[in-house]
């Protein structure tokens, strides 16, 4: 079993930075799968970004400026979120996958102004 912690999230103006952090209840080194999901209003789950055996990945719409990263000493998965929009305004989920199981955040919301 793996308990997941987000923080980070709060309201900033568009241009702004934030830095998301994940930190799990055990270490993370090893893990299959670390990522960040959004959920918008009304919008379906999508994928930001995620590690997958060392590779990083993002989505079209964060690449250049969103950086996923983890600390495996601190077990702890980031995302520094950099040049933020309205349209990035969601609630934000850390997922891991480990041991042929995924695990869940409960979510930690972001709202960039305009």
């Amino acid at each position: 079993q793996v308990q997941l912690v987000e923080s980070g999230g709060e309201v900033v103006q568009a241009g702004g930075s934030l830095r998301l952090s994940c930190t799990g209840s055990r270490i993370i080194l090893g893990f299959d799968v670390l990522a960040w999901y959004r959920q918008a209003p009304g919008k379906q789950r999508e994928a930001v970004a995620s590690i997958i055996t060392g590779s990083t990945n993002y989505t079209d719409a964060v690449k250049g400026r969103f950086t996923i990263s983890r600390d495996n000493a601190k077990n702890t998965v980031s995302l520094q979120m950099n040049s933020l929009k309205p349209e990035d305004t969601a609630v934000y989920y850390c997922y891991v996958y480990f041991g042929g199981k995924g695990y869940w955040g409960q979510g930690t919301q972001v709202t960039v102004s305009s």
